[in-house]
């Protein structure tokens, strides 16, 4: 949603309120958007957005403004064996599934306030079922706020559903009701623990995919704001105490790059027990071995020490500073997305 929200609010701003969304629901092969990507439409011809790169788009148009007709919305499916795959340009060998519909004001509103407000939670549509129910939705924040039903039942399913998720999915809640599940996550947070060289790197990366920044180091001559002016957060505290004032939930990783056991001990003693999606930790394997040793004698239990992705980062033979930010970033995005 968020990249059709400037397009729709300036539309709204018009006074251009026939609006009709197109969201993917599910993908197969090499198709090019993945599950959750939107596209606005008008039926004065303007798009925002975009749900497979350019090769079902016009189809999509016509499909989705004629919703804004009937009311109603509708499951496409566009793929290879189809006889119109050549002629709306998905050759590519790619399936694609969208669900079309006109837009709902109320639940927009909910929906761009999760995003806004950087909060979790869902919007919920039923994509095939009871033409009496199709399009109906449900949006929810993890709050505990919710707008629109799906009816009781169906509520209550669907919001145990979109607990086990971490990503938009497509989900059967019966025999005859199938919803898609549109989940929001907040901006995830890394935490760098060592304002080192490899963390001015590593925050840029960070900063330019989207996540919040901080960076924890008790020597001031490492964490500085000099070094650090492009940070969200430094904190200039030892790991105990620092973390105490930082909120560790399912989006936040924590990168130990300091190498050394005075400030990447203490901090693993604090996150171990966390939520968190990833933790990696700076050293060589011989290095490692002497950590989990150290954990261990600390009363750490091999679940909890498993955690620790360690020597950090994915192998990609780096060796400048810039190098080595980069494989712990893309190993902290293949954490991430699962």
């Amino acid at each position: 949603m968020q990249e059709v929200i400037q397009d729709i609010d300036q539309w709204q701003i018009e006074n251009d309120n026939s609006i009709a969304i197109a969201t993917v629901v599910q993908t197969w092969g090499s198709a090019p958007r993945k599950e959750g990507a939107k596209m606005a439409v008008t039926p004065r011809g303007a798009m925002s957005g975009s749900v497979s790169g350019g090769c079902v788009e016009g189809a999509v148009f016509e499909e989705a403004v004629a919703t804004l007709e009937t009311k109603t919305g509708k499951l496409l499916h566009f793929g290879v064996a189809d006889e119109t795959a050549w002629d709306v340009g998905l050759a590519c060998g790619g399936i694609i599934e969208l669900f079309v519909e006109p837009l709902n004001q109320e639940i927009y509103t909910f929906h761009r306030q999760l995003l806004t407000e950087d909060k979790a939670g869902a919007v919920i549509t039923i994509i095939q079922g009871p033409a009496s129910k199709l399009g109906q939705k449900l949006a929810i924040s993890h709050q505990g706020d919710t707008v629109g039903s799906l009816g009781t039942e169906l509520d209550t399913l669907a919001i145990t559903a979109e607990k086990e998720l971490q990503r938009p999915s497509r989900v059967q809640l019966t025999d005859e009701v199938e919803v898609f599940i549109d989940t929001v996550r907040p901006a995830p947070t890394l935490v760098m623990v060592g304002g080192v060289h490899i963390a001015i790197a590593l925050t840029n990366y960070a900063k330019l995919l989207g996540f919040n920044t901080v960076v924890v180091d008790p020597r001031r001559a490492f964490g500085s704001e000099a070094r650090f002016p492009h940070v969200d957060k430094l904190i200039q505290a030892w790991p105990k105490k620092a973390f105490a004032d930082i909120k560790l939930t399912h989006e936040t990783a924590v990168a130990l790059l300091t190498h050394d056991p005075k400030i990447d001990d203490p901090a693993l003693e604090a996150i171990l027990d966390s939520d968190l999606f990833y933790i990696g930790a700076l050293g060589s394997k011989k290095t490692h071995v002497k950590r989990v040793a150290r954990l261990q004698e600390k009363g750490f239990n091999t679940t909890q020490i498993e955690k620790i992705h360690g020597p950090i980062g994915l192998s990609i033979n780096a060796r400048t500073p810039e190098e080595i930010a980069l494989s712990v970033m893309a190993e902290i995005i293949k954490v991430y997305r699962g």
